[in-house]
């Protein structure tokens, strides 16, 4: 999720900070989840809420940020 996010971010012109900062978030917290781990082994879990913003901001559809559910695994 977080290469697609970048894809569009990049395509956007915008930096991480921009995004972050007009999504309502820190750039810290915006890098974990582009970057999709919050800590060591542990991955970023974006809230619908904040990824509703990203999109908005990106102008995109939220549905357009996630991956292809066909291809997930789960643990």
């Amino acid at each position: 999720m977080g290469v697609l996010i970048q894809k569009h971010r990049i395509q956007a012109g915008l930096t991480q900070e921009d995004l972050a900062h007009a999504a309502g978030m820190t750039r810290t917290h915006y890098q974990q989840v582009e970057r999709g781990w919050w800590k060591r082994d542990q991955p970023s879990n974006p809230s619908l809420k904040v990824l509703v913003r990203i999109a908005q901001q990106l102008e995109v559809p939220v549905g357009r940020l996630l991956p292809d559910g066909s291809r997930l695994q789960w643990q």
